[in-house]
């Protein structure tokens, strides 16, 4: 049994708190959900590969993986993406988004993952983005 992770949009953290509260993730803005895919272990690497900040810089910005729900050890965890992940997805094209997948199986964390699996979800959470900007942001909630 694994991780749920959900990636979604909203306008604010305000209304991504109540969507993840009230277990409304169903939103009409859109819902993606994956076992699996880790955004403190994956987005920071896309985001420095789509971008080409270091992964260091992505991880120094206030959004990246911010906890904004007051949970306890077992979850469940609602966190903040950041925008510059937003527009760098929205922005990119399928070959970018599978250099960034390839990218990222070339790491610790994603050593053995299958690139086109990975390029897969980050053209769904692309699509979210595309959808989502400029007015909304992005989150991930996630539960054991």
């Amino acid at each position: 049994m694994g991780n749920i992770y959900d990636y979604y949009a909203a306008t604010d953290d305000g209304h991504a708190l109540a969507l993840f509260e009230d277990d409304r993730m169903d939103d009409p803005f859109g819902t993606l959900g994956l076992k699996g895919v880790d955004p403190y272990l994956l987005l920071g690497t896309v985001e420095a590969h789509l971008t080409g900040v270091s992964e260091e810089q992505v991880e120094a910005d206030p959004r990246f993986c911010e906890l904004l729900n007051e949970a306890e050890n077992e979850g469940p965890w609602l966190v903040s993406l950041t925008d510059g992940l937003r527009d760098a997805l929205a922005a990119a094209t399928p070959e970018r988004l599978l250099e960034a997948a390839t990218a990222w199986t070339h790491t610790e964390d994603g050593d053995g993952q299958d690139p086109a699996l990975l390029a897969d979800f980050l053209e769904r959470l692309a699509q979210l983005a595309r959808d989502a900007r400029p007015r909304r942001r992005l989150y991930c909630g996630m539960s054991l």
